[in-house]
């Protein structure tokens, strides 16, 4: 099967087309080379894209696929009558039902991020973000009561990532720490952890996994090996269980089960909103 070109094209960071458009593309096997088109606010700006998906069309030999959240109706125009696609303009197709639904006109508002500079939710991420950059990897024990979450485990087990998803995405204050040999020696959580244990959650890893992790960090050296590798999984893994602290592998789970595992178990309230 030859490539298709699959464009998100919104009138603002696309963005939402982009994630809803991979969700749906997720569900099939199939090549395809993806193109973000952002904020074609103008006529001018829509024929230049009409242009790039048309080439496209000529260079695959197949219609490109184009998911829209363009608002601007003279932008959209121009997508709908001149491209050379098919093309899911993911507004028109939910919008509009649910106006009927709810008897509500939307605002067609360009983009989930207009004004948000002064949102209180986008002042709260970016505080969150910070807390996590300045937390990771048990850089501070400065303020550990202000975190909402402290993620322990062994190095390069997912805690930072998963630090920075929770505050990018969820504005939570999420403190990571590392869990290194001289904690199993101890049997002990790092005494700056103790007072905060009901905030603390684990990842762990399978070892085989770790050491390919550490293997591309630290090629041959004893921290990459596989049997250091399965002795710190084991040790925190049993400090885990010793010290009551709910805990999950990071093996075979993205970033977004990861952190819903979290927040179901620490913060349920924040799957509401």
């Amino acid at each position: 099967m030859s490539n298709r070109t699959v464009f998100y094209v919104s009138d603002g960071t696309g963005i939402t087309a982009e994630a809803f458009g991979n969700a749906i593309l997720a569900q099939f096997e199939a090549p395809l080379r993806r193109v973000r088109l952002p904020f074609l606010d103008s006529v001018d700006k829509a024929h230049q894209a009409v242009r790039q998906i048309n080439h496209a069309a000529e260079v695959d030999g197949k219609r490109p696929l184009v998911f829209t959240t363009v608002v601007n109706t003279e932008v959209l125009t121009v997508l709908k009558t001149q491209c050379k696609a098919k093309l899911f303009d993911l507004f028109d197709t939910f919008v509009q039902p649910i106006e009927e639904e709810l008897g509500v006109k939307s605002n067609h508002r360009v983009g989930r991020f207009s004004d948000i500079s002064r949102s209180k939710e986008y002042n709260d991420r970016i505080e969150a973000i910070n807390f996590a950059l300045a937390h990771d990897d048990g850089q501070s024990n400065r303020d550990l009561e202000s975190a909402d979450v402290i993620l322990v485990g062994v190095s390069r087990s997912g805690k930072t990532p998963t630090s920075l998803y929770l505050a990018m995405q969820h504005g939570l204050k999420a403190s990571n720490y590392p869990l290194i040999p001289e904690d199993f020696d101890r049997r002990k959580l790092p005494p700056a952890l103790v007072p905060h244990r009901k905030k603390i959650f684990g990842l762990t890893i399978a070892p085989e996994r770790l050491s390919e992790i550490r293997n591309e960090r630290r090629p041959g050296s004893r921290y990459a090996s596989l049997e250091n590798c399965r002795r710190e999984v084991h040790e925190a893994e049993a400090m885990m269980r010793r010290e009551g602290i709910r805990w999950l592998s990071t093996t075979t789970k993205s970033i977004e089960e990861i952190a819903t595992t979290i927040l179901q178990e620490l913060q349920p309230g924040r799957l509401a909103y």
